[in-house]
């Protein structure tokens, strides 16, 4: 007599997740964070909002794991592999950060994909979601920088360490304070909308910071 093979339970919860992962995501580029509801995430995944609950304990909580979900795979897709809990390289580049001699050149393709990535309707409204939330939220702005901007910015402090052996960058210049010349005015004009967020733009702050890292004659 012919078995029937069981259901497999693991894969049946990943694609439960999935799924609540993709109806969060949508939902709030849709129709921003304030009118996305537990429910209305439940309804768009296919799922018992008690699923939805026995993973996370708050919308919140469910939109962050779902952007570094999407953080993850856009990685992937980029052919980027991160390394553990942000680690660079053991080579003198870090992951997904180039390092070809020219610092200036380095930093403004990066701040370029940078504004891409700011200027992309999916990730925009998620972003800025998060952003608002975790000022309100100590504990999910605690989560979102631990989880993903220190991993990021940690590639920043490599690549600048990696120009200040090289002798590109002034030996006493702070690789953390540095990378903020760099990342504060994107994020300043992007969220006040101060002006539009452009590559001419990031090539402009890169041309200025670098004016105040680079050994002086």
């Amino acid at each position: 007599m012919a078995t029937t093979k069981a259901p497999d339970a693991g894969r049946r919860s990943d694609r439960s997740r999935r799924a609540i992962h993709d109806a969060a995501l949508a939902l709030v580029t849709e129709q921003g964070y304030r009118r996305t509801t537990i429910e209305g995430i439940a309804a768009r995944a296919g799922v018992g909002k008690q699923t939805i609950y026995r993973w996370w304990p708050s919308k919140a909580a469910v939109l962050m794991d779902a952007f570094l979900d999407l953080a993850g795979r856009t990685a992937e897709d980029a052919g980027v592999a991160p390394e553990p809990d942000g680690a660079a390289s053991s080579g003198g580049s870090a992951p997904g950060f180039p390092d070809t001699g020219d610092l200036a050149a380095d930093l403004k393709t990066v701040l370029r994909a940078t504004v891409d990535e700011l200027n992309n309707p999916v990730l925009e409204a998620v972003t800025r979601a998060l952003t608002a939330e975790g000022i309100v939220d100590a504990k999910l702005g605690a989560e979102f920088v631990q989880q993903l901007l220190d991993p990021q910015l940690a590639l920043y402090v490599t690549r600048l360490r990696a120009a200040q052996e090289a002798g590109h960058v002034r030996a006493e210049v702070d690789p953390r304070i540095a990378l903020e010349l760099l990342i504060g005015p994107l994020m300043h004009r992007w969220l006040l909308r101060t002006l539009p967020l452009t590559h001419a733009y990031a090539d402009e702050v890169v041309d200025y910071a670098i004016g105040g890292l680079t050994p002086r004659a």
